[in-house]
């Protein structure tokens, strides 16, 4: 028995793999969601157009979420000591060259590629293996608490990189960040990762022999077959679309409308922090009230929250950008959880994670498009507004097999456990 095994007992380890799956999420996402704040400074330096900058964000929302899968391969393979150490080395390492940076195709490489594969190395891939092994029966709930450290990330870190861009200029800002990433390698390699890993004693009792693991394409195949599978890929590529076809560029409006960049920022970043508890609380309103009724009234914020952003762009008033800020804000992510929740009720088995990765590939592919969208839309109009339509023919798309497909509209969610 290991000295670790003999200090630290299961509950304890249970709590440390949450608070770094939540540490995790902040970090990756919260300094991928930087980016907002460097694009403005990006296209005043080098006089790129928003489109050929929009497209940083597209590959790296590809990158992560077309790279989940190999992650997924790694950890089986190697373990999470050595996933959290490529993630931490190849996102450190591209944020800090990303401060030299001098030709468009560096800034896709750095921050859109090894970003991406760095975010998705440090992401819910991982994590969410690690909590269904130390939460056996309050899985969602911890899952719940990590993927709030995506909107604890928007809140902290966008404006820190803003501040941070005001102060000592951009390259600054890109050099600082990549050296706090670097600098946490050696505390992330001193951690028991072994037993981590393993899992509690109930975890390893029942895991099955590794020549079993192996999972058939068959249920996948099975399942894109039916009209739920292609129902919730809809769901949730136009749910990303919608997302970030306004989300790359809402710093650069809000400056552009007349706010100063660090009340864009700060107002980006209490977004970020509102979608905690929209999070949070998606899984028990669904359970409550049903995931149609659920899901439609975040869809509803969302739409009036882009309303909001019209009139923004007519009278840039305070409390329109706190209303705004509100309803998108709580919104935001809130269909995550959901949508995961469907996905293991309408496809259980040895297969659910096959399936559900396919689902989750779409959602990159969504917000890819919606980022590459957003500057394209700008560059053909002069103008934020048209991208703000799309985000609306977005919802629609999105709210709609909630209302169209009775397998994932059901009045109550089981829980999962």
């Amino acid at each position: 028995m290991s000295s670790s095994r003999r200090l630290l007992s299961d509950s304890t380890i249970a709590i440390m793999v949450l608070v770094l799956c939540f540490g995790f999420n902040m970090a990756g996402r919260g300094i991928a969601d930087t980016y907002v704040a460097f694009l403005l400074p990006l296209e005043s330096e080098f006089g790129w157009s928003r489109t050929a900058i929009s497209s940083v964000y597209s590959i790296y929302m590809l990158a992560n979420g077309l790279s989940a899968p190999f992650i997924g391969v790694l950890f089986d393979r190697f373990g999470p000591r050595v996933v959290y150490t490529v993630g931490l080395t190849i996102m450190g390492s591209a944020y800090f060259l990303a401060g030299s940076l001098q030709n468009i195709w560096q800034l896709y490489l750095c921050i859109g590629l090894a970003g991406g594969i760095g975010i998705s190395a440090l992401g819910m891939v991982p994590a969410t293996t690690l909590i269904s092994r130390w939460f056996r029966t309050r899985t969602s709930t911890a899952i719940g608490l990590a993927y709030a450290g995506f909107g604890a990330g928007s809140l902290l870190i966008v404006p820190f990189a803003q501040y941070m861009i005001d102060w000592q200029g951009w390259r600054t800002a890109y050099y600082t960040l990549g050296t706090i990433l670097l600098a946490a390698l050696p505390v992330i390699l001193v951690l028991p990762w072994k037993r981590i890993h393993a899992g509690p004693a109930d975890f390893q009792a029942e895991a099955r022999p590794a020549g079993q693991s192996r999972m058939s394409m068959e249920p996948l195949r099975a399942a894109m077959k039916t009209r739920a599978f292609w129902s919730l890929a809809q769901a949730f590529f136009f749910t990303a679309f919608s997302t970030y076809v306004i989300m790359v560029q809402t710093i650069v409006f809000l400056v552009d409308s007349g706010f100063t960049a660090l009340e864009a920022a700060t107002a980006f970043g209490f977004a970020g922090m509102l979608s905690v508890f929209g999070v949070s609380s998606a899984g028990w309103l669904a359970d409550r009230f049903g995931a149609r009724k659920t899901v439609t009234a975040t869809f509803v914020c969302t739409f009036l929250g882009i309303i909001l952003l019209f009139v923004l762009s007519y009278y840039p008033l305070q409390l329109v950008l706190a209303c705004y800020v509100l309803l998108f804000g709580i919104s935001q992510g809130a269909r995550g959880p959901i949508i995961s929740t469907i996905s293991a009720r309408v496809f259980p088995g040895r297969a659910q994670a096959t399936i559900y990765g396919t689902i989750y590939a779409c959602m990159s592919l969504g917000a890819g498009l919606g980022a590459y969208a957003s500057g394209l839309l700008y560059d053909l109009s002069g103008s934020y507004r048209l991208g703000f339509a799309a985000s609306m023919i977005g919802v629609l798309l999105a709210v709609s097999p909630f209302w169209t497909t009775s397998a994932i509209a059901s009045s109550r969610m089981k829980s999962q456990t």
